[in-house]
């Protein structure tokens, strides 16, 4: 079927992050896509899926910008954006990183703002 178009989309973490792939990217479309899950089993197929990204972005066929917005440091994250940096700016993809953090109730977390 068509693509959806969609503003927002969180990929799924723990065993289902192993069913996003290139097929997923070409048909969920989104601006901002947000990784979370800092897990062991994320981690274990966390390159496969932002590959995923890369090659599911190249068959849009549009110059539409792309977020993505990790929730976890991750080294394979460092990893992926250091060897595919290049690759990311010719699609049009934005690796948010963040170092502001947000106090709320006794605690403070890192935080990003994403405005639409």
């Amino acid at each position: 079927g068509p693509p959806v178009y969609v503003d927002l989309a969180y990929l799924p973490g723990s065993w289902s992050a192993r069913t996003v792939d290139e097929e997923f990217f070409r048909r969920v479309r989104s601006l901002c896509y947000v990784v979370s899950g800092d897990d062991h089993l994320k981690e274990g197929v966390l390159r496969a899926l932002l590959d995923a990204l890369l090659a599911g972005k190249h068959q849009w066929g549009t110059d539409t910008q792309v977020t993505l917005i990790p929730t976890f440091d991750s080294l394979v994250m460092h990893e992926w954006y250091q060897e595919t940096h290049d690759r990311q700016q010719e699609l049009g993809i934005t690796v948010l990183g963040s170092n502001s953090t947000v106090a709320m109730q006794d605690e403070t977390f890192p935080a990003c703002k994403v405005e639409f």
